[in-house]
């Protein structure tokens, strides 16, 4: 099975990047190890974080919403926590 190292925050030039990859290991959304492997490609990581923060961050999605988005991931990858 082929393995995508993930990137170190240190390994990043753009310092927007590298604050954002920080944020998420600080806080564990979005997940961090997910974060660490759109990192290698600085664009992929850049065009999630667009949605992400449009969505979650800025509040474009209410709680409730983003709840039942969790509760909908956790099922699909059989998370019994």
């Amino acid at each position: 099975m082929a393995r995508i190292r993930y990137a170190d925050p240190a390994e990043l030039e753009d310092d927007d990047l590298r604050a954002e990859l920080e944020r998420a290991m600080l806080h564990s959304t979005p997940r961090p190890e997910i974060q660490a492997v759109r990192a290698r490609q600085p664009e992929v990581l850049r065009a999630f974080l667009s949605s992400w923060n449009a969505l979650f961050r800025n509040g474009i999605v209410d709680l409730t919403v983003k709840e039942l988005c969790r509760l909908r991931v956790a099922q699909t990858l059989e998370c019994d926590y």
